[in-house]
C-alpha cells in the first residue's frame, strides 16, 4: 500500500488506517477520499490520519467559527463541516474553484454547504480582505493551512491576527516528504524548493513567542500552534 506518509514501513501505515482511522472516518469522508484518489494530483488531499486528529482538535476545542486556506477537493474542509456545530461557520480559501467542485456535491449530499464560505481567489489579499474586518480580528476558533509553502510565513502573519488567543492553527506538510531531515544533495529537486521553504518556516515558527508549537508525524507532518498571546 503505498502512501504519501512518513512512516517508513507501508504494512505499518495501513496497519494504523485500518485499526484506528477508517473505523471512525464518517462516510462522507470515505466518499471523498475514494472520489479524490482517482485525480492526478490526489496526494494533496489531506491525509486521513491528520484528518483524525484536526477533528479531535475541533471538537476539544469547541471551534464553530473556521478558516482553511487551501482546500484542493475539500477533504479537510468537508471533515470541518461536519465537526462544528450546526450554527457553526467555516471561511475556506482557495484559487481553484474547480477542483473544489469536484468534491462539492458529496458537500451538499451531506448537507453542511450552508455552514461553508468558499471564497476563490490568491491567499494573501483574501486574507488581507478579512483582516480590513475590525470583527475578523481574533475572532477564528480555528485555522488550518494547506497551500503553497513558499508564502506559509506570509500566512502565518495574516492568520496570527484572524484565530483568536487559545485558538489553534495548524500547518500541514511540515516535514515536506521527511526531505527536511536530508542534506540537500538526497533532496529530489521537485522536492527542493518546498524543503527551503517549509526548513525557514519551522526555524521562524519555533522561535515565534506568539504561539506554542508541536509537530506531530501524522501524514506529511503537521505543526500545531496554539496563539498565546
Amino acid at each position: 500500500m503505498a502512501h504519501n506518509g512518513l512512516l517508513q514501513s507501508d504494512e505499518l501505515y495501513k496497519y494504523i488506517l485500518e485499526t484506528n482511522v477508517y473505523p471512525q472516518e464518517p462516510e462522507p469522508l470515505k466518499e471523498i477520499r475514494a472520489l479524490t484518489a482517482s485525480h492526478q494530483l490526489s496526494f494533496m488531499g489531506t491525509s486521513p490520519d491528520a484528518g483524525q486528529m484536526i477533528e479531535m482538535l475541533l471538537k476539544l476545542t469547541g471551534a464553530k467559527k473556521t478558516l482553511e486556506v487551501g482546500v484542493y477537493t475539500g477533504y479537510s474542509l468537508l471533515l470541518t463541516a461536519l465537526t462544528i456545530p450546526e450554527d457553526g461557520k467555516t471561511v475556506a480559501i482557495d484559487v481553484n474553484r474547480e477542483f473544489y467542485e469536484i468534491g462539492k456535491p458529496l458537500i451538499d449530499k451531506a448537507g453542511v454547504e450552508h455552514k461553508i464560505n468558499f471564497i476563490e481567489s490568491e491567499a494573501l489579499p483574501a486574507l488581507d480582505k478579512l483582516l480590513e474586518d475590525p470583527a475578523s480580528k481574533g475572532s477564528f476558533d480555528f485555522v488550518f493551512i494547506d497551500a503553497d509553502k513558499i508564502n506559509y510565513l506570509n500566512y502565518h502573519e495574516k492568520v496570527i491576527n484572524l484565530v483568536k488567543v487559545n485558538g489553534i492553527i495548524v500547518y500541514d506538510n511540515t516535514l515536506w516528504y521527511g526531505s527536511v531531515a536530508k542534506s540537500e544533495d538526497l533532496v529530489p529537486e521537485t522536492l527542493k524548493e518546498g524543503r527551503t521553504s517549509v526548513l525557514k518556516f519551522n526555524k521562524a515558527l519555533a522561535m515565534d513567542s506568539r504561539v506554542k508549537v508541536s509537530m506531530a508525524p501524522l501524514g506529511d507532518g503537521i505543526t500545531i500552534c496554539r496563539r498565546v498571546y
